[in-house]
């Protein structure tokens, strides 16, 4: 792979040149009072914000928010973003109330050297998004009017043909921010040749959002460890009874293949923590899997499986973790996500949490980041990554 990265721009000089730089913001925001709850992808971009302000580049930073729907939505602005980016790097960070309309615009235009900039939310412009290339390519015209230079530093947007991911690079000189190049780096030793034994983690809500990266990942890890909602379709296809639990009908089939394929390689829960209502104080308790009551639902895998899978993982030299273990955001279904992450920090292995709902699981555990070699900030494209896709994002600037 041919990239060019953050420290060829800087050494070129960036003092009094514009860069566009492309972060992923994308934090989640409290329903209630609208504040961050977890900073974590804010802080992930400062090394390279940080780099560009001292070596005197004029920083202009955008990034998306949720899923709005082309059009401004206040509760999706970047306005609390702006404001805690600004306590993070010790100095105000300049706030365009619009993409790139007559806010953008001046506000661009007034940043002195080593001064940042914030653009609003990009998918307030349906050209962002669009599917259509022209207007797209419009969108990205109109952007790429903001910079002498181009840094993406949004690992997690990689993985979207967007246009401040695939089409800005096209038209500005273009490199690779730090945290970018990080991610690569660790997810090529993952598809490269991992030390062995591999092993990988995978929990979340959904078979079919895991399908591919499962039918990728089988003919190279030495185990496969499977918790979550996903775990329950598995169980069906041993022909297991399941109760209400979380189920992908339409999936039992493919599973029962993949369990028939993958040569023992898969392993599953033994035992599960069941409830009697998807609430945080619902009444609950542990069974084994062929127990599982018709008229419960499975939340949380049970101390039991933690124990099997900790002993798989205490014997690995590389792991892979994408997916909590159950519903961690509740107190009483958070032991099997702990479990595993605790397990995973003390194996003597290289490890990669894969961003999303994992990454989030470490900070709302209060776990220590640094326990784990490496947390993405990418769901999604850590997992087509590793699937061998193309990621538009990666392809643009390697072009």
């Amino acid at each position: 792979m041919s990239i060019r990265t953050l420290d060829d721009l800087l050494a070129e000089g960036v003092s009094g040149r514009r860069v566009l730089v492309r972060a992923d913001l994308n934090v989640p925001l409290d329903k209630q009072t609208g504040a961050i709850s977890d900073d974590g992808r804010i802080r992930a971009v400062l090394p390279t914000l940080g780099a560009l302000v001292e070596a005197g580049a004029k920083v202009v930073v955008c990034s998306h928010l949720g899923r709005p729907k082309g059009a401004p939505d206040p509760q999706f602005s970047l306005g609390p973003v702006a404001g805690r980016l600004g306590e993070l790097l010790g100095a105000p960070v300049h706030f365009a109330s619009d993409t790139v309309g007559d806010s953008a615009r001046s506000t661009v235009a007034d940043l002195a050297d080593g001064q940042v900039a914030l653009l609003e939310n990009l998918r307030f412009n349906a050209g962002e998004t669009s599917k259509d290339e022209a207007e797209r390519g419009a969108f990205a015209d109109q952007l790429a009017a903001f910079g002498d230079a181009y840094v993406d530093d949004a690992f997690g947007a990689v993985h979207r043909k967007h246009a401040s991911v695939f089409d800005v690079p096209a038209r500005l000189p273009h490199v690779a921010g730090r945290l970018v190049l990080r991610e690569v780096e660790v997810l090529s030793k993952l598809t490269g040749d991992p030390e062995r034994p591999y092993v990988v983690v995978l929990g979340g809500s959904k078979v079919s959002d895991k399908l591919a990266v499962i039918e990728a990942l089988l003919p190279t890890v030495d185990r496969l460890l499977i918790g979550g909602g996903m775990c329950f379709t598995f169980l069906k296809a041993q022909g297991l009874e399941v109760g209400t639990s979380l189920l992908e009908k339409d999936m039992v089939e493919t599973c029962r293949n993949l369990l028939e394929r993958s040569g023992g390689k898969i392993m599953l829960p033994v035992d599960v923590v069941v409830a009697d209502a998807f609430a945080p104080d619902a009444a609950h308790d542990t069974v084994r899997v062929d127990g599982i009551p018709s008229h419960r639902l499975g939340l949380d895998v049970g101390p039991e499986t933690v124990a099997g899978f900790s002993a798989t993982l205490s014997q690995a030299k590389t792991i892979f973790w994408n997916g909590p273990m159950g519903v961690f955001e509740m107190p009483a279904f958070a032991a099997g996500t702990r479990g595993i992450a605790e397990a995973i920090t003390k194996a003597d292995a290289f490890s990669v949490v894969g961003g999303g709902d994992s990454a989030a699981a470490v900070r709302a555990l209060r776990l220590d980041e640094t326990d784990f070699n490496h947390i993405s900030t990418g769901g999604g494209a850590s997992l087509e990554y590793l699937e061998g896709k193309t990621l538009p994002g990666i392809a643009a600037l390697e072009n």
